[in-house]
């Protein structure tokens, strides 16, 4: 699949998913907005033969955030009309609870399989929204993020708020957001945002996307939404939540071919 403004191509089970506008970088227009939503709703309801996905930028930046031009045309217009477009947009909800603009990054923690974000350049305001919405992320030393949200007068409300709860110390959020203060990859590191980092931040998320595939595609996604579902219930819960996901891959086809491929010393083939 390509657009002028997304490219997505899959390959080996990987499907690579980089935002095309690189001459603003990468900044959410509508054209990305649809294409990012459209494209995570597809997964969640027909992943097909995709066991993993990267999320990159082309050009000098991963997403330097809400392209202003897009916020001017939604500012724009009949009151009444804006009015009515912003209760359907709060209305259209995900499954987990998202509104449409939270849609954006929060799909990619609904999509079944692993997400991961290669992250370089600018990755600031609605463009960290969405990488924090991935399952993973891999920065440059170098980058540049930020919640500058702040600098509008307003707060991060692409599903950031959810997101950040799951990495990082209440009262870290609370300056990042309250403060707009942008900060390097390597900050990230030390924050909780990176998962890792790198130079070459697109070759080592489709690295680390090879061993994903390379595994029992159903153990994969088990372990995505129990380690995501576990991070919000109590002890009992998450107990219960692992020896269900246990209960229903033992003994599979993929789970025994997964043992087999390992003592036979062979590369696993799982359907």
């Amino acid at each position: 699949m390509t657009s002028p403004a997304l490219h997505i191509e899959v390959e080996h089970h990987i499907a690579h998913v980089r935002l095309n506008r690189p001459e603003a970088h990468n900044a959410i227009n509508g054209a990305i907005f649809e294409g990012l939503r459209d494209y995570a709703r597809t997964i969640i309801e027909a992943p097909g033969d995709v066991r993993a996905i990267v999320l990159s930028g082309n050009g000098k930046s991963f997403c330097a955030g809400l392209d202003m031009g897009f916020l001017a045309e939604m500012m724009e217009g009949d009151l009444d009309d804006g009015r009515e477009d912003v209760v359907d947009a709060l209305e259209d909800v995900s499954n987990a609870g998202a509104n449409r603009a939270q849609q954006v990054a929060w799909l990619w923690q609904e999509i079944p399989v692993p997400v991961i974000a290669a992250i370089h350049g600018a990755a600031l305001g609605g463009g960290l929204n969405l990488a924090l919405g991935a399952d993973m992320r891999v920065i440059h030393p170098a980058a540049k993020l930020g919640f500058v949200e702040i600098d509008f007068g307003l707060l991060p409300d692409m599903s950031a708020t959810q997101s950040l709860r799951r990495l990082v110390p209440l009262d870290r959020i609370k300056y990042l957001v309250m403060t707009g203060q942008k900060f390097s990859g390597e900050e990230a590191m030390a924050y909780g945002l990176a998962t890792q980092l790198s130079a070459s931040p697109v070759e080592d998320a489709l690295k680390i996307a090879g061993q994903i595939v390379s595994h029992n595609p159903e153990a994969v996604r088990a372990a995505k939404s129990l380690l995501n579902e576990s991070a919000l219930v109590s002890v009992a819960d998450g107990l219960a939540l692992e020896t269900q996901a246990m209960r229903g891959l033992l003994g599979t086809p993929n789970q025994l071919e997964a043992i087999a491929a390992h003592f036979e010393a062979r590369k696993a083939k799982f359907v």
